[in-house]
């Protein structure tokens, strides 16, 4: 619903900032540029999947470790920032949107594809 991709948008927004602040007290997040590129809320909005890739998308798996265990505090600075009745539990999960984008522009690329863009 709308509302949903209104406060997906606000979450993502509030969780970008809280990251690139370094709000959050972890080495391992410390020195680390993290992107959020999604936010998906649940219809009761008490669920939210924050889709996030650091980086360079180097040592993924342990960024989303390190936002797990970390986000207890992410949620507590994320409902600072927004005025919602709950404060959504937040999971993470990698963007594997960019790796998508990259196997679709090879393939547009190969020589079979563009012998048939060729022949037009």
């Amino acid at each position: 619903t709308q509302r949903q991709l209104r406060v997906a948008e606000v979450i993502r927004r509030a969780l970008s900032d809280t990251l690139a602040r370094g709000d959050v007290h972890d080495d391992e997040l410390a020195h680390v540029s993290i992107t959020v590129s999604e936010v998906r809320v649940s219809p009761d909005l008490k669920h939210a999947v924050a889709f996030v890739l650091p980086l360079g998308g180097l040592n993924t798996e342990g960024v989303l470790k390190a936002l797990t265990r970390n986000r207890h505090e992410l949620r507590r600075e994320v409902t600072k920032q927004i005025d919602l009745r709950f404060s959504p539990e937040l999971t993470f999960q990698p963007d594997t949107s960019f790796d998508n984008m990259d196997r679709t522009r090879a393939l547009l690329d190969s020589p079979a594809v563009r012998r048939d863009l060729d022949a037009d």
